[in-house]
């Protein structure tokens, strides 16, 4: 009697080719939000069939993106969180660094926010996020660490503004960055004197895993 043919080959193959397919629409959709299905399978080196196999549509593989891109952030968030005793400074630091590795992520879901995946969907992606910064910028508020003149939500929606600028400089190639040099602008936008807000970046820096805070944003750790 013939043996049965092991099928894990064929599922490390089909995750395989999942993980290529969407690291590429990452990377492309980055590039360009037009891009087809079939131009992303070009891209990813696969035929147009195995594409579709896992993704029927575009909204699809978009809803994939999005969901990879909501357990990228939560685990960016999670190995972000501080002590409660950290200051505030310190703690919207951590938060930067935290985050950077997976900025494009973040970014990309900014960028289809309105043509393609929705704003509610994009929202609810980032909201934990958002509501993370804002939260840190409302402690440094009353601690009188960060400046006042803008609410907290406003003022975070400023720094996640920036924060995305920088990753396009980084990956048009103006500006090289490890996520210390963002750390340092998002203290100093919140309202740190730029001395103070070197020394709590490089402070915070030494406590990262260099692993961790040396991934380049367009990588996002595939």
């Amino acid at each position: 009697m013939a043996k049965p043919v092991a099928r894990e080959p064929l599922r490390r193959n089909s995750r395989a080719n999942r993980a290529r397919i969407l690291a590429t629409a990452r990377r492309e959709l980055g590039r360009n939000p037009d891009v087809t299905l079939e131009e992303l399978a070009r891209a990813a080196g696969v035929v147009r069939r195995t594409l579709f196999g896992h993704f029927p549509g575009r909204e699809a593989l978009l809803e994939a993106l999005a969901e990879e891109a909501a357990e990228s952030l939560r685990g960016a968030l999670a190995a972000g969180v501080a002590a409660t005793e950290e200051s505030a400074e310190r703690s919207l630091a951590r938060l930067a660094f935290s985050m950077w590795p997976v900025g494009d992520r973040y970014r990309l879901l900014l960028a289809l926010a309105q043509r393609d995946l929705g704003t509610e969907r994009v929202a609810e992606v980032l909201a934990p996020a958002r509501a993370t910064a804002t939260s840190i910028l409302e402690r440094g508020q009353r601690d009188g660490v960060f400046h006042t003149h803008l609410p907290a939500t406003a003022l975070s929606a400023a720094l996640e503004a920036m924060t995305v600028a920088l990753l396009e400089s980084v990956n048009d190639g103006v500006l090289q960055d490890d996520g210390t040099r963002t750390a340092i602008a998002t203290l100093i936008a919140a309202g740190v004197p730029e001395a103070r807000a070197c020394e709590v970046a490089e402070a915070v820096a030494a406590t990262v895993a260099v692993a961790e805070s040396a991934v380049k944003p367009g990588s996002g750790g595939d």
